[in-house]
């Protein structure tokens, strides 16, 4: 873990960053035991030799990722509580290079009889989402999921189970919302996690939104950076919040009209 630790001073601060979110995610309740997962290409910033592998464990993956060959991530472990990485952050982080046949990795921050654990049971759909990315030449670099309690909340009534009334909802609570995420939400109707078909949906709805909503399940986000991705989340239940605020006093929320979101739409390219 030194090694990695002190010979990348980029890489410090990435891993930094992702123990901050982590206890963010923790202390918003998103988090509950080993919940959520995210990853970081960090391919840009990798600078680790083909020579030096021998010495690190190797994970065959189920089917290969072509666009992603050579790819390096920073990726959360199986098992591994978010408010353990806060404390700690490489007891439960690993640092990951796929290899020439993108159809395995070597894992970096391990060494090869030390006390080993695997990444995220979710790792193919990351890598599905990263290469995603990958294919349409954006410049996203973090994939982040959590159970945000706010947004799942809105998905335990049929009425908002949909890309549509979603939107409109979480649009029409929050100047900030249409302003910060314009492209809205995609929604994944109800699939069993961890399932085939339910990583195919994420990776499809995340091909026009940065947020894919997994009803009665939490959300899957894309960005730039960890902070940002948060952000992204942290807006969204926010707009839920107030919702359920509005609820809770007996008061029916109008939300934004048609007029209000398109003039707030077009604030977004100033941000």
């Amino acid at each position: 873990m030194k090694h990695i630790l002190s010979k990348n001073k980029k890489l410090k601060t990435i891993i930094l960053e992702t123990a901050e979110i982590a206890g963010y995610l923790w202390q918003r309740g998103w988090a509950e035991r080993n919940a959520g997962n995210i990853s970081v290409n960090i391919t840009e910033i990798s600078n680790w030799e083909i020579s030096d592998f021998d010495k690190y464990p190797f994970v065959e993956l189920p089917y290969p990722y072509p666009k992603l060959v050579g790819s390096s991530f920073l990726v959360t472990g199986t098992g591994k509580r978010m408010r353990d990485l806060t404390r700690k952050p490489m007891n439960g982080l690993l640092a990951i290079k796929l290899n020439p046949e993108a159809n395995g990795y070597w894992i970096l921050s391990q060494k090869i009889g030390s006390d080993n654990f695997l990444p995220t049971s979710e790792l193919p759909t990351h890598l599905g989402i990263h290469q995603m990315i990958a294919k349409r030449g954006s410049d996203e670099k973090v994939v982040m999921h959590t159970h945000a309690t706010e947004l799942i909340a809105v998905t335990q009534t049929k009425e908002f189970c949909s890309e549509a009334s979603i939107n409109k909802l979480l649009w029409g609570m929050h100047p900030e919302t249409i302003i910060f995420i314009p492209k809205g939400v995609g929604f994944v109707p109800y699939m069993l996690p961890g399932s085939v078909g339910i990583a195919e949906e994420t990776i499809k709805a995340l091909q026009d939104h940065d947020v894919a909503l997994w009803e009665k399940h939490g959300v899957f986000a894309i960005g730039n950076s960890v902070g940002g991705t948060f952000d992204v989340i942290d807006i969204l239940a926010k707009s839920a919040r107030i919702f359920f605020m509005c609820q809770s006093a007996n008061i029916l929320p109008d939300g934004f009209n048609e007029e209000q979101l398109g003039e707030l739409k077009l604030l977004a390219g100033n941000f």
